[in-house]
């Protein structure tokens, strides 16, 4: 028992420690947040204070001059007479943060996203020691590897839902593959994957993936199967009235002023193209500036521990491979852009501490695994811990100018990476050739022979 809760214990704290490291590190210039943090923070003191998501006194008050301290983008509008505005943002972060908030500020509230970092850290090391029989060297290794780098480490302590959704998606899977799943780990899964769509409407898709896994698992219990259906209809049926009640629309970009005038739906894009977002399917890992491969180079292990995640045998491996696939191609068809005002990464933080647990299958394969995916996750740390200095010191911001950053190892790798910003026909080339290795890494991947048979 011991031996099973150390290692879990030992990353969740490193994980929370990498986060802290970015607590005081500046989003932009003149501003500790940006982009949609400071509308989360200000709903999160409204709830705290007024019990309430209109944030319209909080506006007229600056309350939000603490930690953003130059003209705040308001994103909102008067939604009747009495000037009533609410953020376009689902509401569970804010109320997360609301106690953190009313207690200590905006310090407070990245305190407390850091700590979920640790304990999604942990419980994905758990994850990968109890559910799929993975070493506590090579979980340990392979887990802290992926949260200690960008895009975990930085998104452990900006403020976003990223990571409390992937706390969500990682207890859900916990729970659905326990060895014997009672009535008590199917309710617990289940307001697991209720919480993602209030989290952000775009983890509906994943959080549909992970209720199809839970009406699977109950295929076979008529009156479970039932029970589950008619939780998540009336949990459906209770987020779109809610919706329409609160924000005026089927989603809270209803509620948006930069939607006013195409509608909430074209958040997506208004000229979608398929073809064209295609390419970041490779990118997402691999582009020059926003792939996670590029800050954190054990991702480049990824697809090979993909391959072995899908021919381990274990209760879970379909449910979780489905959840990542749906969760890349999320992000690659129907984010509206891969290269935005965040820290790289942002749409696939979701999933990504299940993609770690391929990572702790390649750490499991043998001494020079271990050593590679430990040296690659010290480079990943190395290049956060840069950023994040630079950004505290006021050379370099999180989301406006971080890659200028003088970290030689990020620096050195993102010359061998293609341009998706900037794209040429040498840089296309490139990104279909890092194509061809991904998927050969892929396809080793699955060739591979289970390192527990191999033994």
């Amino acid at each position: 028992m011991a031996r099973t809760w150390t290692a879990p214990l030992l990353v969740g704290v490193l994980a929370a420690w990498a986060a802290v490291v970015g607590l005081d590190a500046r989003a932009t210039y003149g501003a500790r947040v940006t982009g949609d943090e400071p509308q989360y923070l200000l709903s999160a003191t409204s709830i705290g204070e007024d019990r309430s998501l209109d944030v319209s006194d909080e506006i007229a008050d600056r309350r939000y001059l603490p930690y953003h301290e130059i003209d705040l983008d308001v994103q909102t509008m008067p939604l009747d007479a009495s000037g009533r505005q609410v953020s376009p943002h689902d509401p569970l972060l804010a109320v997360v943060l609301a106690l953190p908030m009313r207690l200590g500020g905006w310090w407070a509230a990245k305190t407390a996203l850091a700590l979920a970092a640790g304990l999604t850290a942990g419980l994905t090391t758990w994850l990968a020691m109890r559910r799929l029989s993975i070493g506590a060297a090579a979980a340990g290794v392979g887990v802290g590897a992926a949260f200690v780098g960008i895009p975990l480490a930085a998104y452990g302590v900006q403020v976003y839902p990223e990571m409390p959704a992937a706390l969500a998606v990682v207890g859900a899977v916990a729970l659905l593959t326990a060895p014997d799943p009672s009535w008590r780990h199917r309710v617990g899964a289940i307001a697991m994957i209720v919480a993602l769509p209030w989290l952000a409407v775009k983890y509906a898709p994943v959080a549909a993936v992970l209720a199809v896994g839970l009406l699977v698992s109950c295929r076979r219990r008529t009156r479970r199967l039932a029970v589950a259906v008619t939780a998540f209809v009336v949990a459906a049926t209770l987020y779109l009235v809610a919706h329409r009640v609160w924000y005026g629309g089927w989603t809270v970009y209803a509620t948006g002023d930069h939607f006013a005038g195409t509608g909430e739906f074209s958040v997506v894009g208004t000229r979608v193209d398929l073809l064209g977002r295609s390419r970041r399917l490779v990118g997402l890992l691999v582009d020059q500036d926003f792939g996670i491969a590029a800050w954190s180079p054990v991702w480049f292990l990824a697809p090979f521990g993909l391959g072995l995640l899908a021919v381990r045998r274990w209760p879970g491996r379909w449910l979780v491979i489905a959840a990542i696939g749906v969760g890349w191609l999320n992000a690659t068809f129907v984010a509206l852009t891969m290269h935005g005002y965040w820290v790289p990464g942002r749409q696939i933080v979701v999933v990504l501490p299940l993609v770690a647990l391929g990572l702790a299958l390649v750490a499991e394969r043998g001494r020079a695994w271990l050593t590679t995916t430990f040296v690659l996750g010290v480079i990943g740390a190395v290049n956060w811990v840069w950023l994040a200095a630079e950004s505290s010191t006021g050379r370099r911001t999180l989301v406006y100018d971080f890659a200028a950053t003088a970290s030689w190892p990020a620096r050195a790798i993102r010359t061998v990476l293609p341009d998706g910003l900037r794209p040429t026909g040498a840089s296309v080339a490139l990104l279909v050739a890092w194509a061809a290795g991904v998927l050969a890494l892929l396809v080793a991947g699955l060739r591979a022979s289970d390192a527990r048979r191999s033994r």
